[in-house]
């Protein structure tokens, strides 16, 4: 198992969310998505993107999700 924690600059954050860059910038602004700083900038570790995508996100969300009729 590789314990080792992996930095993402904010655009690759946004690749790996499959959102766009201002939408990273916007979930940081309201504290959904905790970034490092880093020398050179904001990173987001891939712990805090897994923390993120949370368990239905990773599954495939609301697709994925079983629905019941009446």
């Amino acid at each position: 198992m590789n314990s080792q924690i992996t930095f993402h600059t904010l655009e690759e954050a946004a690749w790996i969310l499959g959102v766009s860059r201002p939408a990273v910038s916007r979930a940081i602004r309201t504290g959904e998505l905790r970034p490092t700083r880093c020398r050179s900038g904001l990173r987001v570790s891939s712990p805090e993107l897994a923390r993120w995508l949370g368990p239905s996100k990773q599954d495939g969300g609301a697709a994925c999700t079983p629905t019941t009729s009446g």
